[in-house]
């Protein structure tokens, strides 16, 4: 369900009302700054609208420049809307951490650590199960070698990769390895 809330905004709020029922979101106006926040913590799926930058939000549109086009406003709800689940569907957590799919990038507090693209899905492999995962099976998923192909890459990407993780966040328990294979932990 996408949430439109108009902040402030009440001529815009009687327009977009008035054809809500073929748009593909919920309206909802909100007046106050309290109202606001409180909302948007009980929503997954929303975009603000408001005349002037007054809150330091994600998710907000700011609208100065009228009249508009009513296709063109919905044309720019939309694209917003699609930018907001492209987002956050590049975000996947693990543990304590945070992975962001488009800049590779795992996050813990305040800091940020980049990744390969094989780092990224080795982590993400290994997450999806709570047995240790062989190294045949690594390479096999992760890497497409043959499973009788004799070759240390993936012993030598995972040394590199927990020695990343630990340089930065002092973390030597995240990626742990077994006689029967690697494991998050």
């Amino acid at each position: 369900m996408q949430n439109l809330i108009i902040y402030k905004f009440n001529p815009l709020y009687h327009i977009i009302k008035e054809i809500e029922n073929d748009l593909n979101f919920t309206v909802i106006e909100i007046t106050s700054e309290k109202v606001l926040f409180k909302k948007i913590k009980s929503l997954s799926n929303y975009l603000i609208i408001s005349k002037n930058k007054n809150l330091d939000l994600s998710n907000q549109i700011i609208f100065k420049n009228f009249p508009i086009k009513i296709k063109k406003l919905i044309e720019k709800l939309n694209i917003e809307f699609l930018k907001i689940k492209f987002s956050h569907q590049s975000k996947i957590k693990i543990k304590n951490y945070m992975i962001d799919l488009n800049s590779r990038i795992i996050s813990f507090n305040n800091d940020n650590l980049k990744l390969t693209e094989k780092e990224i899905n080795t982590i993400i492999y290994l997450s999806n199960s709570n047995q240790p995962i062989s190294i045949k099976e690594l390479q096999s998923a992760v890497w497409g070698y043959q499973s009788n192909m004799e070759t240390h890459t993936v012993e030598t990407h995972i040394y590199r990769l927990r020695k990343k993780i630990l340089n930065t966040f002092k973390d030597q328990n995240f990626l742990m390895s077994r006689k029967d294979g690697y494991l998050i932990n």
